[in-house]
Formats: structure tokens, C-alpha cells, sequence
């Protein structure tokens, strides 16, 4: 496995966990965490997908990863407009995720 691919993995996993932390703390929060929550889910899924093509070496890779890159970008978009440290902090591994995919597709 290449060097690339091991920082996209490695980016992946950050914002797979990022994404699942931010789930649950804002399982808790007021109903205006709705949005949020629905996109940490739909962000930690396609980051596990990805993962998996990934590891399989699948040939679907680039389509996976260009879709990951979209529902990551609107996972951080949206987190980033709250002031949790949660949001925060998954907002930036987001980020950093979907350009990660994007050096590979």
C-alpha cells in the first residue's frame, strides 16, 4: 500500500471517529443539532465504506472517495456553525478527510 493511501486511511479513521464523537454528544443537545447529527452519521458511514474499499483494493476506490469527499465537506460545513468543542473539532478532521480524498481521486 502506498504512502498516499496510507495518510487518506489515516484521515479516514480521524474523521470516522471525529464524526461518531460528535454523533453521540449531539444525541444530547437541543433539536437544532438535527442536521448535524444526520450528517455525522451519513460522514462516519462513508468514511467506514471508504475504509474497506480501500483496504480490498477495490476499483471503485475514486468513486468512493469523490462521494466521500462531498458528504465530508457538508459534514464540516455543517458542524463548524456550532460552537461545540465537538462540532469543532469534527468539523476539522472533516475537512482534512475530504482533502485526503481528493489527492487520490
Amino acid at each position: 500500500m502506498n504512502a498516499s493511501y496510507k495518510q487518506c486511511l489515516s484521515a479516514l479513521e480521524k474523521c470516522l471517529e471525529a464524526c461518531n464523537i460528535c454523533y453521540h454528544a449531539s444525541l444530547k443537545e437541543e433539536q437544532r443539532m438535527m442536521k448535524c447529527i444526520e450528517l455525522d452519521r451519513e460522514c462516519a458511514d462513508i468514511c467506514s465504506y471508504a475504509i474497506s474499499s480501500i483496504q480490498r483494493s477495490s476499483k471503485f476506490v475514486p468513486d468512493v472517495l469523490t462521494l466521500c469527499a462531498r458528504i465530508c465537506e457538508a459534514c464540516g460545513t455543517e458542524c463548524k456553525s456550532h460552537d461545540h468543542r465537538h462540532c469543532q473539532d469534527c468539523a476539522e478532521a472533516c475537512f482534512r478527510c475530504a482533502e485526503e480524498c481528493r489527492k487520490l481521486i
